[in-house]
């Protein structure tokens, strides 16, 4: 399934997120994490060092690699210069499954140890001084859009993606790529604001939507969350030292994260796994069709000379065939 973590800067987004990855780890389930944060930390979260955190294979400088594997046989597609952030799949297509070797995971994957089990992480790359003014973040993003667009994923196997920080979430199609979006928000009024602005957001395209409370130190705090979020509210973190030695440099073990704080964890795989259950495998293509429509008419029809409409095959939906292919494989 694919998951998301959203949240105003500062809210301790990437903390919660490296901390979910780390506990469906340690329950032995495949994991992808994806930092695609402008601010790239989730690898030093998750236990790198700086350097080898910005050593990280940068997932937009492999996009033409990316785009060549993706469209296989697609004969829609006439070439990888033809595809754009939001190409959607089609027969012919190569698809991503989070348990395979594939010439995109050797290139832009980093496999990481953790103390219990192991991720696979990919970055999109920070957005480095050439960029400035010459370049907008969501060109860097734009290779997660399209990886997702191709990622076949079953029950207990999870994308879980740091997305960067504030309204820029919402920016590109990116935002409706998961099938639960999880949105860390502090107590205060400024961390309220940012859940009503993401609401609406979310509302207008059915993204599944809920709030993780976080540095959460009294009942009134607590109050205060329940009041403004209501029933959006899924948990509420507490203040932990098992997180503040991890950001000091110390590399605590998770079993001894706190318990209310693991139970925290436990809730939002819960919920993810429900959503999943929930998944709507049209939906979530003609989601992607609308997208790369508007992409194709704003500029992507001019950048590649064609009329990028042409590229969506109208009989084709990411998991309905790959479903059931595995129902019929699947012994008596």
């Amino acid at each position: 399934m694919k998951i998301a973590f959203v949240g105003k800067g500062g809210s301790g987004k990437t903390t919660l997120s490296a901390l979910f990855i780390r506990h469906l780890a340690a329950a032995g389930r495949p994991v992808i994490a994806v930092d695609a944060d402008i601010n790239q930390h989730l690898g030093t979260t998750l236990g790198l060092t700086d350097d080898q955190t910005a050593a990280l294979p940068a997932l937009g400088e492999h996009l033409p690699q990316i785009k060549e594997y993706l469209r296989g046989s697609n004969p829609l597609i006439g070439s990888a210069e033809e595809m754009i952030k939001t190409t959607p799949p089609g027969r012919g297509s190569r698809l991503l499954r989070i348990v395979e070797e594939n010439p995109v995971y050797a290139a832009c994957a980093r496999p990481i140890a953790l103390d219990e089990g192991s991720v696979r992480l990919l970055a999109t790359g920070a957005f480095a001084e050439e960029d400035l003014g010459v370049a907008c973040y969501h060109s860097k993003v734009g290779a997660v859009e399209l990886l997702l667009n191709h990622l076949v994923d079953g029950p207990d196997e999870y994308v879980v993606t740091d997305m960067t920080a504030g309204s820029d979430s919402f920016a590109s199609g990116l935002f409706t790529r998961f099938d639960l979006t999880f949105l860390v928000a502090e107590p205060t009024r400024k961390g309220i604001s940012v859940y009503r602005q993401y609401k609406d957001y979310a509302r207008d395209f059915n993204v599944a939507l809920r709030v993780v409370g976080n540095k959460v130190q009294s009942p009134d705090d607590l109050g205060f969350l329940r009041r403004e979020v209501g029933d959006d509210l899924l948990a509420a973190f507490g203040q932990s030292t098992w997180v503040r030695h991890l950001e000091q440099g110390a590399e605590p073990e998770l079993r001894t994260l706190e318990p209310a704080n693991r139970e925290v964890l436990a809730r939002l795989k819960a919920e993810a796994d429900a959503a999943f259950r929930l998944r709507d495998p049209l939906r979530y293509t003609r989601q992607a069709v609308h997208f790369h429509l508007r992409n194709a008419e704003s500029w992507g029809n001019a950048r590649t000379g064609i009329d990028l409409a042409s590229q969506i095959d109208e009989d084709f939906a990411l998991g309905v065939e790959q479903a059931t292919d595995q129902l019929d494989a699947a012994p008596a």
